[in-house]
């Protein structure tokens, strides 16, 4: 689970820098991931944007200092990184529905978000589907549109993707091209680099590329197929946010690194609710003979008492 032991390390940083500069990268390097990568794991994990985190964090260190010493509005503005009193007047706002200067005033109710804490779930109760299955390389062919590596203005640009998608007939013929498992409607995010990042909605398929289409392949790896029924966004989420807390931590498994699949059936007009996959690359944890205990244990894993940890 070392995932998540960088993971909350890389909180501990953005706690730290609350009163000053809070740099992504930095924060992604602690984690052991891609700037992309690391606010798609966050906001699958907690359920919020980093983004939306880290302002309500400061917002709630503002009320603090707000109310427990005679500091300025404008001084504990900039103490959190807002140059504009507009600004700042605004996000104190979204987040305790009063203007900053009222939260001096006492008996005023504001709210309170705690810093988070990262821990594997263990609550059990509601099952998840799953199967894994090994696959050679994968072919697909589809239509894309840039993304960046802010998380909050993704979950912006895929929706209004999708719009514009199902109104014209490249969708219809992507619908056709489906050849190769997984064979339906597929929505891919692929990351190369900070400038070459994109989703794709696209069909697995040995057919030609069409004119203002394009192609890519993932390599050869192991998945596991997550299935469910109802509506397609929040189940999506829902299964993003299990794996990472409920199933990995227990499997054997590590994540791969690839790009991963949503499968979506091949519907008329905008379907927002039906059966749906989803597909995210896993490799074996490599693991260690220990000869004197006999035992094999994940390469990493500290040793306790001559047992698994």
């Amino acid at each position: 689970m070392e995932w998540l032991k960088n993971l909350s390390n890389a909180i501990e940083y953005i706690e730290s820098h609350l009163d000053t500069e809070i740099s992504y990268e930095e924060a992604a390097r602690i984690a052991c991931c891609s700037t992309y990568y690391f606010q798609r794991l966050f906001s699958y994990v907690a359920g919020i944007s980093l983004s939306e985190y880290i302002r309500k964090r400061r917002m709630s260190q503002a009320a603090f200092e707000l109310q427990r010493t005679d500091k300025k509005v404008l001084d504990v503005a900039f103490e959190y990184g807002y140059t504009s009193p507009t600004a700042f007047n605004r996000a104190f706002q979204s987040v305790h529905g009063i203007t900053p200067a009222a939260a001096k005033n006492q008996g005023i109710t504001l709210n309170a978000y705690p810093p988070i804490r990262f821990s594997v779930s263990v609550t059990g109760g509601n099952a998840m589907s799953y199967h894994i299955v090994n696959k050679p390389i994968m072919r697909f062919v589809g239509i894309r549109t840039p993304m960046i590596e802010d998380m909050e203005e993704n979950q912006r640009i895929v929706p209004e993707f999708w719009e514009h998608t199902l109104s014209n007939n490249q969708f219809m013929q992507l619908c056709q091209m489906g050849d190769e498992l997984p064979n339906k409607i597929l929505g891919i995010s692929v990351y190369q680099d900070p400038e070459n990042i994109f989703y794709y909605i696209a069909s697995a398929t040995k057919q030609e590329v069409p004119v203002g289409m394009f192609e890519f392949e993932i390599p050869a790896t192991t998945w596991v197929v997550f299935e469910n029924d109802g509506c397609f966004k929040e189940n999506v989420q829902s299964i993003f946010r299990r794996f990472y807390t409920e199933w990995l931590p227990f499997s054997g498994y590590e994540y791969a690194g690839f790009p991963d699949i949503e499968v979506y059936p091949v519907l008329e007009g905008k379907q927002l609710k039906g059966h749906s996959e989803v597909w995210i690359a896993i490799k074996k944890i490599k693991e260690v003979y220990y000869g004197r205990s006999g035992r094999y244990r994940p390469e990493g894993r500290p040793r306790r008492s001559g047992r698994w940890g």
